[in-house]
């Protein structure tokens, strides 16, 4: 199996998965060979679309952390319809949505 770069058209055939499978001694059958290869490609694409965004003005993150969202302020709505966002439920009693036991 020849070593390649990942290109815009990366497609890994059905005889490279049976050989990598063979090499790992792992039992693939030809149709999940068909199905693997499909994924394996899908997968190498989408990498080279990802390697090709330009990058250029964007800083790293060190810490997944740093990147947070702004939250909008938890302020109670007073403007919602109970009666017509209840007309739309399974089952209502006295203002309260009814579920059914899950837990016994």
């Amino acid at each position: 199996m020849s070593q390649q770069s990942v290109t815009s058209d990366s497609n890994v055939s059905r005889e490279e998965i049976l050989e990598i499978a063979n090499l790992a001694r792992l039992g693939v059958d030809e149709s999940t060979a068909s199905s693997y290869a499909d994924d394996i490609s899908k997968v190498l694409n989408l990498m080279h679309t990802i390697n090709n965004v330009d990058t250029t003005d964007i800083k790293p993150l060190s810490n997944i952390h740093e990147a947070c969202q702004e939250l909008r302020v938890d302020v109670a709505k007073h403007d919602i319809n109970r009666e017509r966002n209840q007309s739309v439920a399974p089952a209502v009693e006295e203002g309260l949505y009814l579920v059914p036991q899950v837990i016994e």
